[in-house]
């Protein structure tokens, strides 16, 4: 038996509009796309980090997820939003907060302090910083958390640079250093059961280094040469629950693309490689180790972690993605955007794990501006769900970019769907289609562009037969639009000639039923030509008549 979906009252005007928001925001260069982005949200934060010259901005704009909340780190604060990406709060007075680890019981966060050389304890309920916690080294950075240890990748531009770990479950922990790496970045750190992992920020060649954890210590396992595997990098790694596994985003300096790669952490061979939409910026695991997210620039995507196989992809056009900055929050992936001016805004990626289903949006016949137009789709769900009763909303894109709803439909029993337009001009019009989704399955999309016609136009004109010098002649005329005109009070261009160049008279004003009429005196001349012409506009195609008299 197929199971059914309840009809949801639709939130898809709140959805459409967003990606409206986001397509004006990005110029309007893309108004055939806007519902590509239509179920995301992007949130500006509040905050901005600073540039320190030659394009290279401070450190910041780690997330976290904890406690019901997301977590994002910039500047003097971690600013606070709900799982819709609606900003609810602000933990400030911090000094440069930097990496964020949560808890595994999501009752706690800790964040590397850079500028005061601490690490802060975090109440996610109550958003109170309960501890500070003094360490031994400069600028903590990056941070990772495996049970009660805190790992910390710690260093500024200059000085002494390495990882350090501390035991959370002590009254006041003890910094205990586990690498040195001289003069240099924070190194990257991730942490699960037995495993720690660490790698320089952007080297080439990259090495991973890889350790085995047993109580306070660490031995070195083994390492990932890059110089062997041809690696660059990484901007960002991170580790599956049970420390199996390194995701590591890579850049490569052989013929080979920049891939996304998993690297088994006992036997250290690379398992598999996932296809990256661009430079590998930001990694991330999902908590039952199905899914990794990597992000590009503007691009994500999400992969069977099993397979490689791409099963989501999307782009936002608010900013570049902050390295490291990537994140699971329920069903969604969510991550950190920078603006050119360095402000940050969340990105959420509504739904990313949720089954796909799929619209689909055709328009019926050739399309004449102000003539109805037909519009069909199909909204498909997965195996066994039928698609009855479920709204959809569909919007007009204008060439210039503006936008308006065409109205809601309804599904029939086998997902298809039909609503009629009507153009208001002519050219290249784009509809998008919009099912909202279920808290099961994810929402989908489509779009068609239809190339609309201006209408015909037609113009007629009488006057007398003869014209007698300095007698006053009448002239009449109408203009058909096949049924219908531009709005009463439109100019109509009149010209007369006697062979020669134009001469323009008074324009003729079209009356409301497409009448219009002009008189002229003549002083002089053989004939006369005397020729309307209306121009046209983003409707109705241009026309012109003509009409002769001789003068006795």
């Amino acid at each position: 038996m197929s199971a059914r979906l309840s009809s949801r009252p639709p939130a898809i005007r709140r959805l459409a509009a967003a990606g409206g928001v986001l397509a004006l925001a990005a110029g309007l260069a893309v108004a055939q796309a806007p519902a590509a982005s239509a179920a995301d949200s992007t949130t500006a934060l509040g905050i901005a980090l600073a540039t320190t010259g030659l394009g290279v901005y401070e450190a910041g704009g780690d997330i976290a997820v904890a406690g019901g909340k997301i977590f994002v780190s910039g500047r003097d604060r971690i600013v606070v939003t709900n799982p819709e990406g609606t900003v609810t709060g602000a933990i400030t007075g911090l000094s440069a907060p930097v990496g964020l680890a949560a808890a595994a019981d999501g009752d706690h966060l800790y964040a590397a302090l850079s500028g005061s050389n601490q690490v802060a304890e975090i109440d996610t309920d109550s958003l109170a910083v309960t501890r500070r916690l003094e360490v031994a080294y400069p600028c903590p950075m990056n941070v990772s958390l495996s049970g009660t240890r805190l790992f910390v990748g710690y260093g500024c531009d200059g000085s002494g640079s390495g990882v350090f770990s501390l035991d959370l479950s002590a009254e006041a922990p003890t910094s205990v250093q586990i690498r040195a790496n001289g003069l240099g970045k924070a190194p990257l750190v991730a942490a699960a059961s037995n495993t720690l992992v660490t790698a320089e920020r952007n080297l080439l060649p990259a090495t991973v280094y890889v350790y085995d954890l047993n109580g306070t210590s660490a031995t070195l396992r083994g390492t990932v040469d890059g110089r062997t595997h041809y690696l660059a990098g990484p901007v960002d790694l991170t580790i599956t629950s049970d420390g199996s596994t390194l995701v590591a985003g890579f850049g490569r300096w052989d013929d080979s693309d920049d891939q996304f790669e998993s690297w088994d952490t006992t036997s250290l061979t690379r398992v598999r490689a996932y296809d990256a939409p661009g430079y590998p910026d930001a990694v991330a695991i999902s908590p039952d180790g199905v899914h990794v997210a990597g992000a590009s620039d503007t691009r994500a995507a999400l992969y069977d972690a099993a397979t490689a196989e791409k099963v989501y992809s999307n782009a936002n056009s608010a900013g570049l993605i902050i390295p490291g900055s990537l994140a699971f929050s329920g069903t969604d992936v969510v991550g950190v955007v920078r603006q050119g001016t360095g402000s940050l805004h969340l990105w959420r990626m509504q739904g990313a794990l949720l089954p796909v289903s799929s619209l689909t949006l055709t328009a019926s016949g050739p399309a004449t501006a102000l003539e109805p137009l037909a519009l069909t789709g199909r909204l498909t769900l997965p195996d066994g769900v039928r698609a009855d009763a479920q709204p959809v909303v569909v919007t007009r894109w204008l060439p210039d970019g503006t936008s308006m709803s065409v109205g809601d439909t309804t599904t029939t029993a086998d997902g298809t769907f039909t609503i009629t337009d009507t153009p208001p001009r002519g050219g290249d019009i784009t509809y998008t289609a919009v099912w909202d989704g279920t808290p099961e399955i994810r929402w989908s999309s489509a779009s068609t562009t239809v190339t609309v016609a201006k209408r015909q136009t037609s113009l007629t004109l009488t006057g007398p037969k003869k014209g007698v010098l300095g007698k006053t002649l009448n002239f009449r005329g109408a203009l058909d639009g096949g049924g219908k005109l531009p709005p009463a009070g439109t100019r109509l261009t009149v010209e007369r000639t006697d062979g020669g160049s134009p001469v323009r008279l008074q324009s003729a004003i079209l009356a409301d039923d497409g009448s219009f009429s002009f008189t002229d005196t003549l002083v002089g001349g053989v004939q006369f030509t005397y020729t309307v012409k209306w121009a046209g506009n983003d409707i109705f195609l241009p026309s012109q008549a003509s009409h002769v008299v001789p003068v006795n």
